[in-house]
């Protein structure tokens, strides 16, 4: 594990890098990172890690009338800005939310690129920002002419502003995995600068045109669409070179804005490489001559025919009331089946395979059957729990339920996580934790036991590992949120569709969109238009035991 600290006036951002579930690009812009949260002084930093007390005793903090997204799924279109408001727009990758009018002051959250957000007032003075300081709603400052511009015609803010997250589907970006690396482009390249950047092409789109499966043209297209419509035929496409949806800065030999600003050359074409086995995330994709283009959150453009399409699981857990409560199981092993007891015999008898990973209704009776627990289902079967993981509702309710706070808990051993509100539980679902199961978290890949407090939330963060033999980049994984200072978080997973069985380098991985539902309904917020927001005392509580 690696340290790393950058000090503002009064402000401290603490770095954490590890190798079980590390984070890139979350804080200064240039900085890879792990997590970060602010804290006014440096002692305080502990504050927004595991401690019993601090999670006992913070003050409820009220919630906005309706979430972005709801537990059932349903969201609701960002808020409009308020007629004539004056707008500001974001220009920088991050463009930091500050809470009082002064670049010393802590961070609050922070924008994405493309974003906008209304101001909620007049201008707060132009110390250390020339354009000058602007309240934003619900809380904060941001300066005009640093992270943000004015000028909705700003070269970046131009090119993103219809290229942001979409809340209103399981994954915010569309996804795919590197299968063959090739170049990453500024622009979009002519036919002989093609041949000259890839001199296999045309070889190689024969064999991708023609292979079955993950690594040919039919498989899973639909994904670059992100759910609009059905993707035309990749073969009829390349051999009419057909153009389509081109954006408008790549129109004409346009380069690409730079998001960064990385040095590069005027007119470069080729910027970067991928590596094999990289997650890239695009905001939309298109046809040039042919082929199939993605575009990047950091305005990179990548042939999509070199990844592999990331469909990410469709499983969900349940809302628990209206009928569907406690005792209940989750089935997570595929296969699985009912068994019926015959006392007479002393025999069991396999019956029909369990719905995998749905709510089998309980009667709350457990018995153990050739030294195998079984748990009674409500039409007289049982369940073993090698295959089914059993959920009752909280024996003890902790302070913080008492006091009607929002928790999570997680259970290890059964790979479940439960929202309560208060002393109410409201969702169930299946995890997958660390690997490692419960040995010793500083060690393995074991996912930390503990009280923790949610410190810092992301729309989409970076994550990587560079341990050796367990090497990976992960751009924009979906939901995360942070509750510990080692940069263990609970995200969503568009990588693996194993969720009920221990997975992970230590975070909780949850399914696309179970981390979508539950990412907006715990603390803190992230006010629509913000792609994160940090607060290290008042956060959800989570309860991580075996």
């Amino acid at each position: 594990m690696s340290l790393r600290r950058n000090v503002g006036v009064s402000a401290v951002l603490l770095f954490v890098a590890t190798a079980g579930c590390r984070s890139t690009n979350g804080g200064a812009p240039g900085v890879g990172l792990a997590r970060w949260f602010v804290a006014e002084k440096p002692q305080e930093a502990g504050a927004a890690t595991g401690v019993v007390a601090s999670a006992a005793s913070a003050a409820v903090v009220p919630r906005v009338e309706s979430p972005l997204v709801a537990l059932n799924g349903q969201s609701r279109p960002i808020a409009a800005p308020p007629a004539g408001a004056k707008l500001l727009y974001a220009r920088a990758y991050r463009a930091w939310v500050y809470e009082r009018p002064s670049e010393d002051a802590a961070h609050l959250g922070y924008l994405r690129a493309g974003a906008r957000v209304a101001a909620t007032g007049n201008q707060a003075g132009s110390a250390g920002c020339p354009g000058g300081w602007y309240p934003i709603a619900p809380r904060g400052y941001v300066c005009a002419g640093g992270g943000t511009t004015l000028d909705p015609n700003e070269p970046v803010v131009a090119a993103l502003s219809t290229r942001l997250p979409d809340p209103a589907r399981k994954l915010p970006y569309i996804y795919g995995t590197v299968r063959k690396p090739g170049p990453v482009y500024d622009r979009l390249p002519t036919a002989a600068e093609l041949h000259a950047a890839e001199p296999d092409i045309d070889e190689r789109m024969v064999r991708w045109l023609a292979a079955d499966g993950e690594v040919g043209a039919s498989y899973a297209q639909a994904v670059w669409l992100g759910g609009r419509g059905t993707p035309p035929d990749a073969r009829e496409m390349w051999q009419a070179k057909r153009t389509d949806g081109v954006p408008a800065f790549l129109l004409n030999g346009g380069v690409a804005p730079n998001v960064e600003k990385h040095p590069r050359d005027p007119g470069q074409l080729v910027i970067g490489k991928m590596r094999a086995k990289v997650g890239y995330s695009f905001t939309d994709t298109f046809l040039w001559d042919g082929r199939r283009y993605g575009v990047t959150p950091d305005l990179e453009v990548l042939p999509t025919d070199r990844l592999r399409p990331i469909q990410g699981s469709d499983f969900h857990g349940i809302e628990l009331g209206n009928g569907v409560d406690f005792p209940l199981a989750l089935v997570r092993q595929p296969g699985a089946r009912y068994v019926v007891y015959q006392k007479s015999s002393n025999a069991l008898i396999e019956g029909e395979v369990a719905p995998y990973r749905e709510a089998v209704p309980l009667t709350g009776r457990q018995q153990f059957f050739h030294d195998v627990l079984h748990y009674e289902t409500k039409d007289g079967k049982w369940l073993s729990d090698r295959d089914a993981s059993r959920l009752d509702r909280a024996k003890k309710m902790p302070g913080w339920a008492v006091k009607g706070e929002r928790w999570i808990d997680i259970n290890i051993t059964k790979q479940t996580l439960v929202l309560y509100e208060g002393e109410r539980a409201v969702y169930a679902t299946l995890i997958s934790s660390g690997e490692a199961g419960l040995e010793d978290p500083a060690r393995t890949t074991a996912t930390k036991r503990g009280i923790f407090r949610i410190h810092s939330k992301h729309v989409s963060n970076t994550m990587e590992s560079d341990e050796v033999g367990e090497e990976f980049e992960l751009r924009d994984v979906p939901y995360v949120q942070y509750f510990d200072d080692d940069g263990h978080a609970i995200h969503g997973a568009y990588w693996h569709d194993k969720f009920g069985i221990p997975k992970s380098h230590g975070c909780i991985n949850l399914a696309p969109e179970d981390a979508r539902r539950v990412f907006y309904w715990t603390e803190p917020e992230v006010p629509d238009g913000w792609h994160g927001a940090f607060e290290a005392h008042t956060g959800t509580v989570v309860f991580i035991h075996p």
